[in-house]
């Protein structure tokens, strides 16, 4: 039988700021892309003593959409358009940037005060061409809006997409798929073939997918065109399902920028640069340029 698993990536450490460290996944040198999924973020899980917490001053985003999803904790999203939201576990924020838009994610002062487990994982998802200059849009969906069910010991939730013939509510521009997935100790799951391109990625405990082991950091690109199973660990696991059809065509990414056309980034870099953004009411905060 093909080997089940195309390609292995594995996460490196980042550091956002503030002591405030994450696994930066994608994109890697093995893999630009899965599906339209062109950047994830795992961080946690960690405790976060009283005083501490997220501080990711306002910056800005072109041709992309930000997906937020967390297992623990809270983040406080607040942007150029208005909207003041706090995402909890099982939710999701859906943030399409297209022609501009700029936010920021912070720690609220309570949970902060209090000290807080966090864990989750940030992916941005590369607009379609024709979309990629879009209206700036925000989505909050809460957890008891997504499908969620049970397969074995496996818990699933859709997070964005269709996937066994379910579709979640969250805006999406291409076909996507995003499931976040919790199994106890030996569950088995099937991953069907439904979609181009699919990866695993391990956020606790370990997967066996084959004659492979991966734990926590570790993405694992599915071979397309055949069902795999994956078994959870001992300790069981929690990972995303993610993919969709491939990308239409390479993306520039510099910074928070993504776009088809090198010529778009460097006029967001002066946009930025210019202070020409809409900007975060009430938050005179913001994150410079970088140099390089």
């Amino acid at each position: 039988m093909a080997d089940p698993i195309e390609i292995l990536v594995q996460g490196r450490a980042h550091d956002l700021g503030g002591g405030f460290a994450v696994r930066r996944v994608l994109p890697s040198v093995k893999r630009r892309t899965v599906g339209p999924f062109i950047f994830l973020d795992h961080f946690g899980p960690m405790d976060v003593p009283p005083g501490g917490g997220m501080e990711v001053r306002p910056h800005p985003h072109i041709g992309l959409a930000t997906v937020t999803y967390l297992f623990d904790g809270g983040i406080y999203h607040r942007d150029s358009l208005g909207y003041s939201q706090a995402i909890r576990p099982g939710d999701v924020n859906w943030m399409t940037a297209g022609s501009g838009i700029v936010h920021s994610e912070r720690t609220e002062p309570e949970m902060r005060a209090t000290g807080f487990r966090m864990h989750g994982v940030q992916t941005w998802v590369a607009l379609p061409r024709t979309h990629e200059e879009t209206a700036p849009a925000f989505e909050h969906v809460e957890k008891a809006r997504l499908p969620a069910w049970t397969e074995g010991g496996a818990s699933l939730r859709l997070i964005v997409g269709t996937y066994a013939g379910r579709t979640a509510p969250t805006t999406h521009f291409s076909p996507i798929f995003y499931v976040g997935v919790e199994m106890t100790a030996g569950a088995a799951l099937a991953i069907t073939p439904e979609h181009e391109e699919r990866a695993i990625y391990v956020a606790e405990g370990m997967i066996v997918v084959g004659e492979s082991q991966f734990g926590v950091g570790d993405l694992a690109v599915l071979a397309p065109g055949q069902t795999v199973e994956m078994l959870a660990g001992p300790d069981g696991a929690k990972a995303m399902l993610l993919g969709g059809a491939t990308i239409d065509g390479p993306r520039h990414i510099w910074w928070n920028f993504v776009s088809s056309s090198k010529e778009r980034i460097e006029k967001a870099k002066e946009d930025w640069r210019e202070k020409r953004f809409a900007m975060v009411a009430g938050d005179p905060e913001f994150i410079p340029l970088p140099d390089r």
